[in-house]
């Protein structure tokens, strides 16, 4: 996938929301977990706080004591986190073990009888306590004097638990984020799964194998599918129109061509022989240009009409080669043929046999006394390679003799567009035509599909 990849981009796009939920999530779940462990703390000291007043009591002297102190063991290791204090008016302190020689300092307040108060305040060794405090009245001496007990907690135990509680969800939200993202990642894939079948499609209407797409797609995606098969059906029809009429113009000129032959000719019998034989010239490159075109205007419709079936290479090639064989070039010929006879190729018979035709023919021409066919597999693709041993050409030469017009053997007679149409027909079934040295000596035509 690359930058531009529209699953890479959905992937992206729910990876990040993912991140952003989760994150939010976590951060949220730690502020909601602190503040329960916060109201869990404050019910226990107000527990602990009541604890401590009824088992508050006045001796005959006048002093308070604690009778029944609280039944958590912190309260009297020292500097647990845990401590209780009871003070009365004339500064007269009950505290517990766990304070040491240190002291409850809390906000001057006078909260009624009852009522509860809760502060944060500096603890001892620095830490921050929360303090839950209710003043009461006694009698001393007959008396009645006000007393304020209060418990305190050092907050460090919210913020461990805190902590701790973090570190645990960042590993469940971690796995939550992964099973999320993979989830992401296969709901994005079956949700384009449409647009690869689309892909599909096209591909199988470029390579012939059909001529629309398929209906059967999910509602979203089915008005483009429509709208590609009426562009398609648009250009068949345009196509249709243009060959007809290039059909017509070609069928059009082989007349004018036929009575140009015939005036050439009476110009021979008159004894015209240069000016015939430039007659004659002129309209063979014209009749061969119009036929040309009218083997294009063919090829394209058949291509587009749908798959072919597979031709076998062995038989085309022995006919073609008894044909060369009969001309007076071809007689001084050794023919090599180094097919198997399971070789077979999509391609119009038709088409393969004017390819074939037409690149033995050039070999024929240009041999001195030997042709090689054969075929290969490579990192090419498939090819099928017509060899002679003539003179060759060179890198130069190779990559501009399949220019329009341009011809191997500029001595001969022709238009020299044989490899041109050979390069028309390999191109309008996606292979293509590649000219090198043969190490016969002379030159290698090559026929490959998959480059």
């Amino acid at each position: 996938m690359t930058r531009h990849s529209l699953r890479l981009r959905l992937i992206a796009g729910g990876a990040a929301a993912i991140l952003i939920a989760l994150s939010v999530a976590g951060l949220a779940l730690t502020v909601l977990f602190e503040r329960h462990v916060t109201r869990t703390i404050a019910d226990d000291l107000e527990v602990s706080l009541k604890q401590i007043l009824a088992g508050l009591e006045v001796e005959a002297d006048g002093r308070l004591v604690l009778a029944r102190p609280p039944t958590d063991p912190r309260f009297s290791e020292p500097l647990s986190g845990l401590y209780w204090q009871v003070g009365d008016d004339r500064e007269r302190l009950l505290r517990s073990r766990s304070l040491w020689d240190d002291r409850l300092t809390v906000p001057i307040d006078q909260p009624g009888p009852g009522e509860v108060h809760h502060h944060d305040i500096a603890g001892p060794a620095g830490g921050q306590l929360s303090i839950v405090e209710r003043r009461v009245v006694v009698t001393i001496a007959g008396q009645p004097v006000p007393v304020r007990a209060m418990v305190a907690v050092d907050l460090e135990r919210v913020s461990a638990a805190g902590r701790a509680f973090a570190r645990d969800l960042v590993v469940a939200l971690g796995i939550l984020g992964a099973v999320l993202a993979l989830a992401t990642s296969v709901q994005v894939v079956l949700g384009l799964r449409p647009l690869r079948a689309l892909r599909q499609g096209v591909a199988d209407i470029r390579a012939g194998r059909r001529d629309r797409l398929p209906q059967a797609v999910p509602d979203e995606v089915r008005p483009l599918v429509e709208e590609v098969n009426a562009l398609l059906e648009a250009q068949a029809r345009e196509i249709d129109r243009s060959r007809d009429r290039a059909a017509d113009l070609a069928h059009g000129l082989k007349t004018p061509l036929a009575a140009l032959a015939a005036d050439a000719a009476r110009l021979r019998e008159r004894g015209e022989h240069k000016l015939a034989r430039d007659i004659e010239a002129v309209g063979s490159a014209m009749s061969r240009h119009v036929d040309r075109e009218l083997a294009r205007a063919r090829l394209r419709g058949e291509v587009r009409r749908g798959a072919v079936a597979p031709v076998e290479l062995a038989p085309l090639l022995r006919s073609l080669i008894t044909i060369q064989s009969r001309t007076p070039a071809g007689a001084r010929i050794d023919y090599q043929m180094q097919i198997p006879d399971y070789a077979a190729v999509r391609l119009d018979r038709t088409d393969l046999a004017e390819v074939l035709g037409n690149l033995l023919d050039n070999a024929t021409r240009h041999a001195r006394s030997r042709v090689r066919i054969a075929t290969n597999c490579d990192a090419r693709g498939f090819c099928i390679a017509v060899e002679d041993d003539g003179d060759g050409l060179d890198a130069d030469a190779c990559a501009t003799v399949l220019g329009r017009g341009i011809r191997l053997d500029q001595r001969g007679e022709g238009a020299g567009l044989g490899l041109a149409i050979v390069q028309d027909v390999l191109e309008a079934y996606g292979w293509t035509l590649q000219l090198s040295r043969s190490d016969l000596g002379g030159l290698k035509a090559s026929c490959c599909t998959g480059t």
